[in-house]
Parts: structure tokens; C-alpha cells; sequence
């Protein structure tokens, strides 16, 4: 029974013309990707609107609790010290919705800032004892 070729017989313009071939085909696959997002996107604002959102005309989230109270809700409940990745998450699961494209960062700096929490290690957060 023979092997199938390991490939080690073709000739370098053969192995060119097949990783050309090869990026054409992911470029087509991107594009057809990036429309498709686009179309969800589309879907999803129009889903937003006949939901209302929780968003008034200004595209301002509103929320039942403020991000320090939301981030002190999240911290407490943990226990023990949080990522800010780690943290963002576990706020955005506890319902608080941001409008921001740079939520993180706005975490981060709140939790930098405000004197109720405390870095016991670079990049991690906790409650002040």
C-alpha cells in the first residue's frame, strides 16, 4: 500500500502556489465574515431598539447601581483578589451595562482611584480590610 506524499517532491513555485491560493481563500473567508458581522451588528441595533435597551436617545447605558457599587458588590462577593479582566467580567455578568468601547480601561481606573480597593499585586484587585 503506498504513503501519501509528505509533500518533501514539490518544487518551491508549486509550495508558493499553493500558500497563494491559500491566503486568496482566507481572504475570501474574511471578507465573507466581516459582511456577516456587519449584517449582526445591523440586526442587533434594530433588536436594541425594539427592546429599548435600557438606552435613552443619547446611547447612555443606565444602570440600577453605579460602577464603584457594582465593583464593591462583585469584590465582596469573590472574597479574594480579582484580575481586572477577571473583574470586568464578573460586572458585566452582574447586569452593568457600559456603552463604552474602553470599559476595561474605565475599570481599571476606578478601581485605581477610589480609595476602597486596594492592589495586593500588580494588575489585581480587592476590598480594603
Amino acid at each position: 500500500m503506498p504513503r501519501p506524499s509528505n509533500g518533501s517532491n514539490l518544487s518551491l513555485a508549486a509550495i508558493q502556489s499553493i500558500l497563494d491560493s491559500r491566503r486568496e481563500e482566507l481572504n475570501k473567508f474574511k471578507k465573507q465574515r466581516k459582511d456577516l458581522q456587519r449584517k449582526l451588528d445591523g440586526l442587533d441595533r434594530q433588536i436594541e431598539r425594539i427592546e429599548g435597551g435600557g438606552r435613552s436617545g443619547s446611547g447612555r447605558a443606565r444602570n440600577a447601581m453605579s460602577l464603584i457599587e457594582t465593583l464593591e458588590q462583585v469584590l465582596r462577593e469573590n472574597g479574594k483578589p480579582m484580575k481586572v479582566g477577571d473583574i470586568v467580567d464578573a460586572v458585566k455578568a452582574a447586569g452593568y451595562r457600559s456603552s463604552s468601547d474602553n470599559f476595561r480601561g474605565i475599570v481599571n481606573q476606578t478601581l485605581i482611584k477610589d480609595a476602597r480597593f486596594t492592589a495586593p499585586a500588580r494588575g489585581t484587585y480587592q476590598m480594603k480590610k
